[in-house]
């Protein structure tokens, strides 16, 4: 049911950014909180969404594919939201497709059972908060068609790439091969990756430029080798900034980066990064294993990064 209230645009402002911004409350008179309960409401709420809107979800399964496309703004954003009991489950395809829908926030919800969880494209400043995906063919959640300045924060994806080709990253950012792809500017903060995701916890494709993959933990037991997928973060992307994150359980190494194309893969920091390399069989068994280190192509690895188990640190000179 769709109704009308004082205060909905105040709601998603505080949902999407952690506060309650004083421009929003010239916006709470046009804004409306959709309760929705079944699929076909919710398929219905998405396509009626306007900008400043909130869905919310009543705890449930909700069976199918489901899309938005309707984009809000940074002012006036959209707001998916529902507790973890709030699961869209579907059999095949992708389970939230936000195709377009740029400034939408999804906040608390379950994905689970296709063959990817949540994917963005051409959507800049999508929010994800405090959701959790599991149990995917594919990878857990993308960002990508230049969905730039995107977040996922304070979530859980974990069981993924159950095809087993490989192909169960549990965030990926942009497209391998596609420069065209400029997914810039994505942060990664504060999640749980892992267990069972098969492959990479975090990949970052060329094109991209600006991530930042902060305050997460990363468990790799689930990589399957397939595709090179050997340690929790593979950075192909520029300027990427990999902090305080923590990493448990892993075939090789810890970190990777790569040049996949010319003039890519450059310019990462590591700092404050703790790295258990414990029960790793590969053949380096780095915590930071550099593949492409160049004057053109710097990496900075600083003293700041701890590792337990393995051979070492890392394989190019460590600044403090």
């Amino acid at each position: 049911m769709r109704t009308r209230t004082l205060l909905p645009a105040l709601l998603t402002a505080a949902l999407a950014t952690g506060v309650l911004p004083v421009a929003a409350a010239g916006n709470a008179a046009a804004a409306t909180v959709t309760d929705v309960s079944t699929a076909a409401q919710l398929k219905a709420a998405l396509a009626a969404a306007a900008p400043g809107d909130t869905i919310r979800l009543a705890d449930g399964t909700y069976t199918g594919n489901f899309k938005a496309t309707v984009p809000a703004t940074s002012a006036a954003r959209i707001t998916l939201t529902g507790s973890e009991r709030a699961v869209l489950t579907a059999g095949g395809g992708y389970g939230l497709h936000l195709n377009g829908a740029s400034y939408w926030t999804v906040y608390g919800i379950t994905v689970t059972g296709g063959q990817k969880g949540i994917m963005a494209d051409a959507a800049t400043g999508v929010v994800i908060d405090s959701v959790t995906v599991h149990d995917l063919d594919m990878e857990g959640v993308h960002f990508r068609g230049s969905s730039r300045d995107g977040v996922i924060r304070n979530s859980h994806v974990y069981d993924t790439g159950h095809d087993g080709r490989g192909m169960g990253e549990g965030v990926y950012v942009g497209t391998a091969g596609d420069l065209g792809d400029r997914s810039d500017g994505v942060r990664i903060e504060d999640n749980v990756i892992g267990p069972g995701v098969g492959g990479e916890n975090v990949d970052i494709k060329e094109g991209t430029t600006g991530a930042r993959i902060t305050g997460n933990t990363f468990d790799g037991g689930g990589l399957t080798g397939a595709n090179y997928d050997d340690s929790w973060v593979d950075v192909k992307g520029n300027d990427v900034l990999v902090e305080n994150n923590r990493g448990v359980r892993t075939t090789n190494n810890g970190y990777e980066t790569h040049t996949q194309q010319s003039g890519w893969g450059c310019g990462t920091v590591f700092r404050g990064n703790t790295s258990d390399l414990t029960g790793a069989t590969g053949d380096k068994r780095l915590a930071v294993n550099v593949t492409n280190l160049s004057a053109s192509c710097p990496t900075t690895v600083h003293s700041s990064n701890t590792v337990t188990g393995g051979r070492g640190l890392t394989n190019i000179p460590v600044t403090p």
